[in-house]
């Protein structure tokens, strides 16, 4: 099956993703309100702004409250959803009087999930659709049958995951006749799991990495966009009190600081352009709702951080000299 870059099945898709977690007024029962939507309107006037224009959602983002507020805007400005790209995730159930919290990926909750979010977003299609977490019961021909379903119905264009190896996304991909177009797992600048399990390959310490071998490379292989959830590690790195953290932590920060004073740019634009860095094509999701900072961090796409400077932030923030 030939690869498939994600700028390829989604035509102008950015390098940034705008993460829509925050929007909806927060993980609570309040209905969403005037105050939410002018946010969203914010949010989206702003990642336009700096060139964002894929969207990510889940449906259980502030309990379906992020789509609803969306939907509205998309309401409010039909013309919109042409300019726009929408991917959404289902997979995981919070606790309710039938059970635990849970992953599903059967292919009735993953039918359900899609009818829900196409509902609360007001549109007919999703743009790409991901599986949130990896379920232990998942049987692939039965999300594949899904897939195809949705595909059919026209109600999702495209398939990926999240938060999964390597091993199971080519089972995944061995079952479904399309081809899966992202993998939506942590990485930033403070969680250097998916670095370090290659730097420590043969070492001692490598057995204490809990990221599995060759999910990185499999991705660049096959084509699959690697999506970097927590890009920006909520603020750690660019802003956020320090005074409770650890050395390492105060060192990179101060480093973050003197490479954006350096490369004339925002501490934000250091933080992604560590990501952008990586031959990969690492694409971040950012998932603040403030406007000025979204303008900070599109600033990372015109970064070139040098190789030096790649090393100097992660030797920094593993807080350890490279073996």
């Amino acid at each position: 099956m030939s690869p498939l870059p994600l700028e390829r099945v989604l035509p102008g898709v950015s390098k940034l993703v705008q993460g829509c977690m925050g929007l909806g007024g927060g993980w609570n029962a309040n209905p969403v309100g005037s105050a939410d939507v002018r946010q969203a309107h914010a949010v989206v006037d702003a990642a336009l702004e700096a060139g964002i224009d894929l969207f990510d959602h889940a449906d259980i983002y502030t309990f379906g409250k992020a789509e609803t507020v969306f939907g509205t805007v998309l309401r409010e400005r039909p013309a919109l959803r042409e300019q726009i790209r929408i991917q959404s995730k289902c997979g995981i159930r919070f606790a309710d009087d039938a059970g635990p919290k849970r992953y599903d990926l059967s292919a009735e909750w993953i039918l359900r999930s899609v009818d829900g979010s196409l509902e609360r977003l007001g549109i007919e299609q999703l743009d790409a659709l991901l599986l949130h977490r990896p379920d232990p019961l998942m049987d692939a021909d039965e999300i594949a049958g899904a897939f195809e379903a949705l595909r059919v119905s026209g109600k999702v264009r495209h398939f990926g995951v999240s938060n999964m190896h390597a091993h199971q996304l080519r089972q995944l991909q061995a079952a479904v006749t399309e081809p899966l177009v992202a993998n939506q797992i942590e990485m930033s600048l403070g969680a250097l799991a998916w670095l370090e399990e290659g730097v420590l390959a043969g070492q001692p310490a490598g057995a204490e990495i809990g990221f599995t071998a060759g999910t990185v490379e499999y991705c660049r292989e096959a084509g699959i966009q690697l999506q970097a959830w927590g890009a920006l590690c909520q603020g750690l790195f660019t802003g956020q009190s320090l005074e409770a953290e650890h050395d390492r932590v105060r060192a990179t920060a101060k480093c973050v600081v003197e490479l954006a004073a350096d490369y004339g740019t925002s501490r934000e634009a250091i933080v992604l352009g560590f990501l952008l860095r990586h031959p990969a094509r690492i694409q971040p999701v950012i998932g603040t709702t403030d406007p000025d900072r979204i303008a900070r961090c599109a600033r990372a796409t015109d970064l070139a951080l040098s190789r030096e400077d790649f090393y100097r932030l992660y030797e920094t923030a593993r807080g350890a000299e490279l073996p």
